[in-house]
């Protein structure tokens, strides 16, 4: 959603036009992100500030993903947030066992924490030195924000991994099968019938070439024409921003 339907609180010039048209033609549409520090009511309530209209079943975080998954498959282990209160509320919500001390946690769950400190960087060393598995919400490098591009949940990753010698297990944002079947999943449809339109080129592209999917980016970013040419991830369009595929849907003209 960053960089394609808004940066910071403004949506981008022809969001809003595009997601009523597709609604009008009866697309099914679903908010796919990266972002694992909030929860996702967090998001739904900001996108309808926005005045998008929106469900909240429609909107996918990989916060939201990897509450669900671990609920599903590691219902009886305890995890250990390394991020802010949206991800450790999404996670009561799933009903995922939050461990009471670093040092009982099954797993180390990082995601992007912008107001870490250093006890929050030592509670995540302490669960992986006690046997804690590592588990990323992304790795994105940075993600766009009102002033200028941010580092992202990598430079936490980073952190860990360089003081414990330990490896991430288990990512869980694009461009993971996870968050793949669960758009999927939500949408009901197969990967040939659908479209990922992004700003990234390592994550929305790349997870489209994975999966099946045809891919739009769009310029609206952190991502210029220039680096496409330089990426092994090539997108079948190029538009310069969202409000691009409404001119499309409408006239069929020929992106860039």
């Amino acid at each position: 959603m960053g960089g394609t339907v808004f940066r910071g609180n403004n949506l981008i010039d022809g969001v809003f036009e595009t997601i009523f048209h597709l609604k009008k033609l009866e697309k099914k549409v679903v908010f796919l992100s990266n972002r694992g520090n909030i929860l996702r009511k967090m998001c739904y309530s900001k996108l309808c500030q926005m005045g998008l209209d929106v469900s909240e079943e429609k909107i996918l975080l990989s916060s939201t993903v990897a509450a669900n998954d671990l609920k599903a498959y590691f219902a009886s282990s305890a995890v250990w947030v390394f991020g802010e209160q949206g991800l450790k509320d999404e996670l009561i919500e799933a009903e995922v066992r939050i461990a009471s001390r670093p040092e009982e946690a099954d797993w180390l769950l990082i995601t992007l924490h912008e107001s870490v400190t250093y006890k929050d960087l030592n509670d995540a060393f302490r669960a992986v030195r006690h046997g804690a598995r590592i588990i990323a919400t992304n790795t994105d490098t940075h993600f766009p924000s009102e002033d200028g591009d941010s580092i992202d949940v990598a430079g936490m990753i980073g952190a860990v991994v360089a003081s414990t010698g330990k490896e991430v297990d288990v990512v869980i944002g694009k461009p993971s099968h996870y968050m793949v079947e669960a758009a999927l999943k939500v949408l009901g449809q197969s990967p040939e019938s659908c479209l990922v339109v992004g700003d990234s080129l390592a994550s929305d592209i790349c997870l489209g070439k994975r999966f099946g999917i045809k891919t739009a980016l769009v310029l609206s970013g952190s991502v210029q024409l220039e680096n496409v040419k330089q990426s092994k991830w090539q997108p079948d369009w190029i538009w310069n921003y969202l409000g691009d595929l409404n001119e499309y849907l409408t006239t069929g003209w020929k992106c860039l």
